[in-house]
């Protein structure tokens, strides 16, 4: 028996002997069809109605509110709990002096007092949260030291599926702690989880490169367990990097957009694989292997050591060869750099 259908119960029960109670001071003698006591009328019609009317009042209201109190960040769910006791004290307070009033007001000013002072402790409370937090001492420790390091970073789930975060810990560029927000691990385990046969894969990856991250990295790795208000991923880490003043370590170009719009400064592991690759001027000359042809006649294509594509005019003859080149210009773009050249012709002696 689920507990809906137990209420259902209960309430019939409670309203068939309301309806008794009710039915012994009514007089249902032009509604009977034979001779029922007036009580037994009553408490038939309360307990139809009774049974109806019971999930209304009970189950389905308390449903509503445990479904939204649980999205509700327990902060937001303490705060609020908090400011409304002290406008409950406060109400009970001002009762006394107005129920002393004269007249209607003496009787409608409590009431309304009371709820006018509620929504107003429970607006300011969750309103400034965190400054009653860190009066109190609660919830805080972890915040202000996160916010209190001014090299902390969130991860993303691009940027720990991709892996190469895990490289630039180890080596040690990054001095600040890594911080992996529960919401972002739900994410990526949801990932892994998923019937497609790629996206399993991908969530599988960055589990395992997190996993790495903190047995081989030089840098802390830490577990967020608290909630930011938003909708979808992207959204909480912009709105808990703003909470923590860090910033957000990813590979997504639209939250790059999105979080660099609303002041967050962002990490992009791809910005920093550009950044570090080899410079090269247009006129200097390298060795590159060409690999394969070019979309233009006689063009072939090969890449450096960084992963850099080089397009060789006049490469195509030395496919499979390395070849000296002389660099002619230098395109940088969102993807990449990208490198055109002109094969360098074997000096022939007179």
């Amino acid at each position: 028996m689920n507990v809906e259908l137990a209420f259902r119960f209960i309430g019939a029960l409670a309203f068939a002997a309301a309806g008794w109670d009710l039915g012994a001071s009514v007089d249902f003698a032009p509604l009977q069809g034979g001779p029922l006591p007036d009580g037994l009328i009553g408490a038939v019609i309360g307990a139809a109605t009774g049974f109806f009317v019971t999930p209304y009042l009970t189950t389905r209201p308390t449903s509503f509110v445990a479904d939204h109190a649980r999205k509700l960040p327990i902060k937001d769910l303490v705060a609020a709990v908090l400011g409304l006791l002290i406008s409950l004290i406060l109400s009970a307070l001002l009762a006394i002096p107005l129920s002393m009033l004269p007249g209607i007001l003496g009787r409608l000013l409590p009431f309304f007092g009371c709820l006018f002072l509620s929504y107003l402790g429970v607006t300011v409370s969750v309103g400034r949260r965190d400054d009653l937090f860190g009066l109190l001492g609660w919830f805080s420790t972890a915040d202000r030291e996160l916010s209190e390091s001014s090299n902390a970073a969130l991860l993303d789930t691009s940027a720990i599926i991709d892996g190469r975060i895990a490289d630039v810990g180890r080596t040690g560029f990054l001095s600040g702690p890594l911080v992996v927000p529960r919401f972002v691990l739900r994410e990526l385990q949801r990932i892994a989880d998923s019937s497609d046969a790629v996206r399993r894969s991908r969530g599988r990856r960055g589990l395992e490169l997190l996993e790495r991250l903190r047995k081989t990295s030089n840098v802390t790795v830490r577990i967020y367990d608290g909630d930011a208000d938003g909708d979808g991923v992207d959204a909480k880490l912009i709105k808990l990097a703003q909470h923590l003043k860090c910033a957000i370590v990813t590979n997504d170009y639209n939250l790059n957009r999105i979080a660099a719009v609303q002041g967050v400064r962002v990490l992009n592991v791809n910005e920093l694989a550009n950044a570090v690759k080899s410079v090269v001027l247009p006129g200097e000359e390298i060795v590159v292997r060409v690999i394969q042809e070019g979309k233009e006649p006689g063009q072939g294509v090969g890449y450096l050591e960084d992963g850099t594509m080089v397009v060789v005019d006049g490469g195509r003859r030395h496919l499979d060869c390395d070849v000296g080149i002389v660099v002619t210009r230098v395109f940088q773009t969102a993807a990449g750099r990208m490198i055109f050249a002109q094969a360098k012709e074997p000096q022939t002696s007179k």
